[in-house]
């Protein structure tokens, strides 16, 4: 074991709040947007409009840095970092509830949803357990992002669709 020589652990409550090396900016991807609705602007073109906002769902469904913020069993929001909204971290469940709540957001029960594992009888029972349901709900920005993407998704394929006539 080799001793800690002076450098400071980091804390529990900040771990995966650091800015990992190799991930760029978030204006990065602004800026890219700005340019491309400039270029729409400059060039009258409401189709490169529709591409540009196209381009901003997938953003934010697939490509936006975030954090998990699935409810852990007692209760604490997990802050592993990942990219895009509809993803959860690669712990043990946290995709599960993710897939489930998005399920639940469209107002349906998951179709592909597995059953749950049976309850060990060993675990601790001094702690506060949070169900699934609960922990599986979707952040109300999360929420609000979503259904903003969906809608802009579903607008550009059927101005892109309505275009072709």
């Amino acid at each position: 074991m080799v001793p800690n020589l002076g450098k400071e652990e980091p804390q529990a409550s900040r771990r995966g709040t650091r800015r990992r090396p190799g991930r760029e900016s978030a204006l990065v991807w602004w800026a890219l947007f700005a340019a491309v609705f400039g270029a729409a602007w400059w060039f009258q073109s409401w189709r490169v409009a529709l591409l540009g906002l196209l381009g901003w769902c997938l953003y934010e469904f697939m490509l936006v840095p975030t954090m998990c913020r699935i409810l852990t069993q007692q209760g604490a929001a997990c802050t592993e970092r990942t990219r895009g909204r509809l993803f959860a971290c690669a712990r043990p469940g946290h995709q599960r509830l993710r897939n489930d709540a998005l399920w639940r957001l469209v107002g349906l029960r998951n179709p592909f949803q597995k059953p749950l594992p049976a309850e060990d009888p060993e675990r601790d029972t001094g702690v506060v357990v949070v169900s699934p349901d609960v922990r599986g709900r979707l952040v109300p920005q999360d929420r609000a992002l979503i259904l903003l993407a969906a809608a802009g998704t579903i607008g550009a394929l059927v101005g892109m669709v309505y275009g072709f006539r």
